[in-house]
């Protein structure tokens, strides 16, 4: 028998005996105490974080009855850590699902079989009876019961909200019980379809705070600013809480408020009567952005407590269709967060938040949407010194309810639209005096309907500063059924191509608002790669807001196999179903925090300095300010000068002052060479003058590359030597020269063998390729190149003949065809291939591809190395892998690296460490001898000790099996890696989707010590 009432599948039940929601803050004793901002200083909060005794049953039927008496022993139970999850430790299934819900969709009902957590904690309470004590949960997922001492004392529901209860009258002095049931499930699961792994259990802290009898209970900081921008009215709302209160009473408070400096700016006595207010004006205030994050303070001083809150000026409004903070139109440059830890799951530490915020920081960002729900009120305050703007987000999605046949279903039902206000009205209320929140976001994906008006039309009342984002409204499906969505004040939507947003939005007659991009640039695995080509839009055009990025991080738990390998799993890894898959490890960082190669690329693409050459003979550069209020005082300009990739030259700009929103030119003090003798690039990067709160002194911000016009040295005229031999037979031609002996299959169109100073540098045939490890950006795409058979292409050769054979060279045409069975040729081709007396490889490779056929993957040769050849020396866009849509976070330079390093370990392996417009590429064993690849026009490099097959097959890095030999990929082109996991298809311009082309490159056999290889680029061999 149930020993509580069935409130978890009645909508109409949300809370039982909760307090109000009010603002989040911490009552301390003394100022001093409060100003440190550690909650865990003050005298009148306690902490029931740490070890609970914890029962898990698979159904709340199998739950004993009893166990929330004071007298019950807890033999037989474990023990569990709060705040945690218990899927983190054992119990129940770690399930990850996007979109589907885990049950049927048979609202309010859940599944029988709903899953139950008994938590029991004992504590000891002093005698405090001029106290009153409050119990706090910051989040539990998905419902709980409460019991003090064996009395029942209530119920609530939405997991990432607080819930607190007033638990005095349950309370005696010395040992007290609490006893915790927890659901897996509830009505408001429904609500709670969030794309994420389905966590349950009091997964944030739990605390007590001790308030005196009459007390502050809620406060509401209210700001405004003149139309110069410069003098801010503040209004504070005060509430107290009295039991006794009558209507002639009032309460005493001193205000206090210090400025951005420390200095008192008012202090004043007053009596407010119990729901009541206060103001003052500021003078030239300091105001609040996400680039000065001005924080003032205000002390409130009732009785025996102090509250201390800091508040920033700041003024969030829509100008002409474009949204402004403070008077200047500002872009968002985003990213959407989930509160996730590779080993605690939904448990977030304070530490692991702020090492989250500051990584953010480093790379540019300086916005975040809250996916899909308000995280823990201290990331808040984090985001309020550091500087971010926030879309803080209800608690609230319903993306299964599309897979069931009606987006809207509970957008319009009655039934649940309290529930809909109640996550509004919870979120709002707590966060109400954060500056660093400008959009109040009504959720996520869960249709539109009345139920959602309600939500927007209550947050304008409560709060008029902010403005109200909602995504689902703009929905195409959703716009048929419900095409007013006047109440929101942004245009909304996600993964929008460049060109919808270009040529549909911008055009839309009937549409004002400004857009913003909820999501966008999906970074799953390798990628994004159209990071660029959004943001030059979205600086061209006022209107365009920026947008976020889904998402930061890979959302893997940190697991081992059977033989105690490490691993970070995914959807289905626990044979969790239903599950997605992979599509949890979708983020820009690793869930170690480790960045990706995508952050990195959206660091330098959302930079707040652009560089742009105006006379590079001169030395002239446009530098443009991209911040919105901060001038470029705080960065030096550093500039680097090489030569074929060998630094010549440096210095350093220290005065920059360009203000916001400008440009000026600046002159950079290098000298050309007289005469051509070599490429030469500078390259200018900004750093930190001074240590910032998230970075030190020297932090690289941004930079810019340039070729200088000096052009390439002249060449150096090489006789071939003459051939010592060259023999043929029906199969084919071995070719000896100085040091080298090669042979060419007659049968096969190919070399198999490349011999030189006695070592074999190949193993096996080199042969031409498309096939490269789908990334998760291909998932659309991978299935119309298998079914083209692009995985499993051979090669046909029709023809081999010598074509030329004379004292120092000999050339072979082959004519073949790259095709599977059943099908015709995917392409055809000519490679001739040309041997000199020096060892040198010519191949000139015309290939022409089959009309119909979807855009190839790659296209170009790959070699298998023998073991050993491990290192790696290139001239191309580095130091980590670049693709033609991904290179901007890195530059042309010479790079020396080693196989292992240039592979990315994803968490689903996929096509990594490629290098878009490398010049040559050299592969040699630790004495020095391997093959230089050089190419005639720039080709895509990589090195690799796994084949694409490897690659392809894996769905781990632990179940790769790193080959001794190396696989080199030279290829004429690697198709972009785009963001189509979610996003867009990858744009025409990045696809290898070319019908006719020549591929052309020289292989040279080397002893890397003992030649100079910019001498080997510059022969040119009669």
């Amino acid at each position: 028998m149930l020993p509580v009432k069935k409130y978890w599948e009645d909508p109409a039940i949300l809370h039982v005996n909760c307090e109000k929601p009010r603002a989040y803050f911490i009552p301390y004793e003394t100022y001093n105490n409060a100003v440190k901002g550690v909650r865990g200083t003050s005298g009148y909060y306690r902490s029931l974080n740490g070890m609970w005794n914890f029962r898990y049953y698979p159904s709340v039927y199998e739950v004993e009855d009893g166990f929330y008496r004071e007298d019950f022993r807890c033999e037989g139970y474990d023990k569990i850590p709060v705040p945690s999850n218990w899927q983190m430790h054992g119990y129940d299934t770690p399930n990850y699902t996007n979109v589907t819900y885990p049950y049927p969709c048979d609202p309010p009902y859940v599944p029988a079989e709903n899953p139950a957590g008994i938590y029991i904690r004992d504590f000891y309470m002093p005698d405090i009876a001029e106290k009153d004590v409050y119990l706090l949960f910051e989040g539990v997922n998905s419902c709980f019961y409460l019991w003090i001492n064996g009395v029942e004392v209530g119920y609530s529901q939405v997991s990432h909200m607080t819930s607190e209860f007033l638990i005095t009258p349950y309370l005696k002095p010395g040992q007290n019980r609490i006893a915790v049931m927890v659901l897996k499930w509830c009505d408001g699961s429904y609500l709670e379809d969030q794309d994420m792994w389905r966590h349950s259990g009091i997964f944030r802290d739990v605390y007590l705070l001790y308030r005196d009898r009459i007390h502050i209970r809620d406060f509401f900081i209210k700001t405004s600013l003149d139309e110069s921008y410069t003098k801010a009215d503040v209004e504070c709302e005060v509430e107290f809480r009295d039991k006794g209160a009558n209507a002639e009473r009032t309460y005493p408070l001193r205000a206090m408020v210090k400025d951005v400096h420390g200095n008192v700016i008012f202090d004043k006595s007053m009596n407010l009567s119990g729901k009541d207010s206060f103001g003052f004006t500021i003078e030239n205030a300091d105001l609040w952005s996400a680039e000065t994050p001005n924080l003032y303070q205000l002390i409130l001083y009732h009785n025996s407590e102090v509250i201390l809150q800091k508040f920033g000026i700041i003024k969030t409004e829509i100008i002409d269709s474009v949204i402004h903070i403070n008077g200047r139109p500002v872009k968002f440059k985003g990213v959407n967060r989930h509160d996730s830890h590779p080993e605690l799951g939904h448990t977030t530490p304070p530490d692991h938040i702020k090492r989250d915020l500051i990584l953010m920081k480093k790379h540019n960002i300086n916005a975040i949407r809250t996916s899909h729900y308000p995280n823990d009120p201290r990331f808040l305050e984090y985001c309020n010194e550091l500087g971010f703007y926030v879309i803080d987000e209800a608690d609230l999605e319903s993306h299964g309810a599309r897979h069931a046949g009606d987006f809207c279903m509970f957008s319009k039902d009655p039934a649940f639209a309290e529930a809909f206000l109640d996550r509004m009205q919870r979120m709002v209320e707590r966060d109400k005096n954060h500056p660093c929140i400008v959009m109040w976001s009504l959720g996520n994906e869960s249709g539109f309907g009345p139920n959602h008006r309600k939500m927007a039309e209550w947050a304008k009342n409560r709060d008029k500063s902010r403005l109200i984002h909602y995504e689902g409204a703009f929905n195409e499906e959703v716009l048929k059924a419900e095409p007013d969505n006047s109440c929101l004040d942004v245009y909304s939507n996600m993964y929008a191509s460049v060109n919808w947003l270009e040529n549909t939005f911008l055009k839309m007659e009937d549409e004002k608002r400004p857009h913003v991009l909820c999501e966008y640039s999906h970074a799953m695995g390798n990628g994004p790669g159209d990071l660029k080509d959004y943001w030059d839009l979205i600086y061209s055009h006022p209107r365009l807001s920026g947008g976020f990025v889904w998402e930061w991080t890979d959302h893997g738990i940190k697991t081992r196999t059977p033989d105690g390998i490490t691993y970070y799993a995914y959807g289905g890894d626990f044979n969790d179903e239903p599950n997605d898959g992979n599509f949890c490890i979708d983020g820009l960082v690793y869930p170690d925090r480790t960045p990706h190669t995508g952050l990195m690329e959206l660091k330098n693409v959302i930079a707040p300095v652009r560089t742009e050459a105006v006379n590079l003979e001169s030395g002239e550069f446009k530098i443009t300010n991209l911040y919105d209020f901060i001038d470029l005082s705080h960065l030096a300009l550093n500039w680097v000068v090489e030569k074929n990739g060998i630094r010549l030259d440096s210095g350093t700009v220290y005065e920059l002052n360009i203000v916001p929103h400008r440009s000026e030119i600046v002159k950079i003090p290098y000298n050309l060479p007289e005469k051509a003798d070599g490429r030469y690039f500078v390259r200018i990067f900004y750093t930190l003058k001074e240590d910032t709160a998230w970075a030190k002194k020297g932090y690289e911000i941004a930079f810019a590359q340039f070729e200088l016009p000096v052009g390439p040295a002249g060449k150096i005229i090489v006789k071939a030597p003459p051939f010592v031999s060259i023999l043929k037979n029906e199969r084919s031609v071995v070719i000896n020269g100085r040091n080298f002996e090669y042979e060419f299959s007659l049968i096969d169109g190919c070399f198999t063998q490349l011999r030189y100073a006695g070592v074999d540098l190949i193993c096996g045939k080199p042969v031409f390729t498309v096939w490269r490890a789908p990334t998760d950006n291909d998932r659309n795409e991978k299935s119309a190149w298998i079914r083209n058979g692009y995985d499993r292409l051979k090669t046909r050769t029709y023809s081999v003949e010598i074509t030329n054979e004379s004292e120092n060279s000999v050339s072979i045409k082959a004519a073949y065809s790259l095709g599977f069975y059943s099908n015709k040729p995917v392409l055809r081709g000519t490679a001739a291939w040309t041997v000199m007396g020096s060892g040198d490889i010519f191949l000139d490779n015309k290939v022409e591809v089959r009309e119909g056929l979807p855009f190839l993957p790659r296209y170009g040769l790959k070699l298998v190395m023998p073991r050993g050849s491990e290192y790696v020396e290139f001239f191309g866009y580095g130091p980590h892998e670049s693709y033609i849509d991904k290179r901007w976070s890195t530059y042309k330079g010479r790079f020396v690296t080693t196989v292992s390093d240039m592979h990315e370990d994803y968490l689903y392996p996929q096509e990594n460490g490629s290098h878009f417009g490398t010049e040559w590429a050299c592969v040699t064993d630790a004495l020095g001898m391997g093959l230089l690849f050089t190419g005639i026009d720039d080709f895509s490099f990589n090195a690799t000790h796994y084949t694409p097959e490897n690659l392809t097959e894996a769905k781990h890095p632990h179940e790769l099996v790193k080959l001794p030999e190396t696989i080199v990929h030279i290829d004429y082109a690697m198709s972009g890696v785009g963001s189509n996991s979610c996003g867009p298809r990858l744009l025409p311009k990045y696809q290898l989707n070319e019908r006719n082309f020549n591929f052309r490159l020289r292989i040279r056999p080397i002893f890397r010590h003992d030649v100079i290889i910019d001498d080997i680029i510059r022969e040119e061999i009669e």
